[in-house]
Protein backbone atom coordinates (compact mmCIF):
# COMPACT_ATOMS: atom_id res chain seq x y z
CA UNK A 1 0.00 0.00 0.00
CA UNK A 2 1.60 3.16 -1.10
CA UNK A 3 0.44 6.53 0.25
CA UNK A 4 0.76 9.88 -1.19
CA UNK A 5 2.56 10.50 1.93
CA UNK A 6 5.54 8.64 0.57
CA UNK A 7 5.55 9.89 -3.12
CA UNK A 8 8.52 11.98 -4.29
CA UNK A 9 8.45 15.66 -6.19
CA UNK A 10 7.98 14.58 -9.98
CA UNK A 11 5.86 11.70 -9.68
CA UNK A 12 2.48 11.55 -10.88
CA UNK A 13 0.26 9.14 -9.33
CA UNK A 14 -3.81 7.90 -9.90
CA UNK A 15 -5.70 7.71 -6.61
CA UNK A 16 -7.23 3.98 -5.79
CA UNK A 17 -8.56 4.65 -2.31
CA UNK A 18 -9.41 7.05 0.31
CA UNK A 19 -9.28 5.36 3.76
CA UNK A 20 -10.31 8.61 5.93
CA UNK A 21 -13.80 8.47 7.69
CA UNK A 22 -16.48 11.53 8.57
CA UNK A 23 -15.32 14.84 7.81
CA UNK A 24 -11.80 14.12 6.92
CA UNK A 25 -12.61 11.46 4.24
CA UNK A 26 -15.48 13.85 2.96
CA UNK A 27 -13.33 17.40 2.88
CA UNK A 28 -10.31 15.66 1.07
CA UNK A 29 -13.68 14.31 -1.63
CA UNK A 30 -14.51 18.31 -1.77
CA UNK A 31 -10.92 19.19 -2.86
CA UNK A 32 -11.34 16.60 -5.65
CA UNK A 33 -8.81 13.80 -4.52
CA UNK A 34 -11.38 11.59 -5.61
CA UNK A 35 -10.66 7.70 -6.60
CA UNK A 36 -9.19 7.46 -10.30
CA UNK A 37 -8.14 10.97 -10.36
CA UNK A 38 -4.48 11.65 -11.35
CA UNK A 39 -2.56 13.78 -8.87
CA UNK A 40 1.14 15.56 -10.15
CA UNK A 41 3.39 15.75 -6.82
CA UNK A 42 4.71 19.37 -7.30
CA UNK A 43 6.69 20.09 -4.23
CA UNK A 44 7.47 18.30 -0.72
CA UNK A 45 8.34 20.48 2.43
CA UNK A 46 11.52 19.59 3.78
CA UNK A 47 10.66 18.05 6.40
CA UNK A 48 7.74 16.40 4.81
CA UNK A 49 4.85 18.77 5.69
CA UNK A 50 2.97 19.90 3.65
CA UNK A 51 3.24 18.82 0.27
CA UNK A 52 2.12 20.15 -2.97
CA UNK A 53 0.04 18.38 -5.49
CA UNK A 54 -1.44 19.56 -9.04
CA UNK A 55 -4.85 17.74 -9.17
CA UNK A 56 -8.03 18.39 -11.39
CA UNK A 57 -5.91 21.63 -12.92
CA UNK A 58 -5.01 23.30 -9.79
CA UNK A 59 -2.65 23.18 -7.22
CA UNK A 60 -3.03 22.67 -3.56
CA UNK A 61 -1.07 21.65 -0.56
CA UNK A 62 -1.86 18.88 1.99
CA UNK A 63 -0.87 18.32 5.00
CA UNK A 64 0.76 15.45 5.94
CA UNK A 65 -2.24 13.52 7.84
CA UNK A 66 -4.18 14.39 5.13
CA UNK A 67 -1.48 12.75 2.35
CA UNK A 68 -1.35 9.38 4.54
CA UNK A 69 -5.01 8.98 4.02
CA UNK A 70 -4.83 8.89 0.22
CA UNK A 71 -3.67 5.41 -1.27
CA UNK A 72 -2.29 5.98 -4.66
CA UNK A 73 -0.55 3.37 -7.68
Amino acid sequence: MKTLKTAMPGDTLRVTRINGVGAVKRRVMDMGITKGVDIFVRKVAPLGDPVEITVRGYELSLRRADAEIIEVE
